[in-house]
């Protein structure tokens, strides 16, 4: 099995989008605001860790550019808000921001390894790009953050874009060092969620 790098990034990266949209309209849902706030949500969830990102690696920002993200945060959010609120799971939201996490993790380190950013900054740019959108989504919700939760949310973000790094920089061919990544980044992730996985806490003392 063999393809071109770009060609599953690619994927990874509409797949973040989505998905990190859709927990953005949810959230937003579930706050019972209206389609605007809810499109709004959508908007900085999908969009918010990759436009730092970009910043940072000298990019330009990918969704001022394109209008297909955009486009894209609109049709999740009209299809989220067109579902009532009693047809999604309890954790629908955990699970859609797994997925983005995991796939945002990837996207994020190829990108920053494309334009020339060192592996050790590439994994940084992965989990910036992962973790950023989630958390501005909390912080405008008025939620408490993920990071505040003591889950494993950030280790799985630099587990899934180590992975991808490091076999990446071994010459390991496409598509496996995005496979690998995504998948024990979604893994580790999940099972958090499943079993409230987290790293111990400081003492404090």
């Amino acid at each position: 099995m063999n393809m071109p790098i770009e060609s599953l990034v690619a994927w990874l990266n509409i797949a973040g989008i989505a998905v990190f949209a859709a927990s953005g309209a949810l959230a937003a849902a579930r706050a019972r605001l209206d389609f605007v706030a809810a499109w709004f949500f959508a908007l900085i969830t999908a969009t918010g860790g990759g436009t730092l990102r970009d910043l940072l690696i000298g990019a330009p920002v990918f969704w001022m550019h394109n209008p297909e993200p955009v486009i894209l945060c609109t049709l999740v959010a009209v299809l989220v808000w067109a579902v009532p609120l009693p047809k999604w799971p309890n954790r629908a939201l955990e699970w859609l921001d797994a997925v983005g996490l995991a796939a945002y993790s990837v996207y994020g380190a190829s990108k920053a390894l494309q334009f020339g950013v060192s592996p050790i900054s590439a994994v940084a740019a992965g989990v910036i790009t992962a973790c950023i959108g989630g958390v501005i989504r909390d912080i405008t919700a008025g939620v408490p953050t993920i990071l505040t939760k003591n889950e494993i949310y950030v280790t799985a973000s630099l587990l899934a874009a180590f992975l991808f790094v490091i076999l990446m920089t071994a010459g390991v061919a496409a598509p496996w060092p995005s496979v690998v990544g995504f998948t024990f980044g979604f893994c580790l992730r999940g099972a958090a969620i499943r079993w409230a996985l987290a790293l111990p806490r400081h003492r404090g003392s």
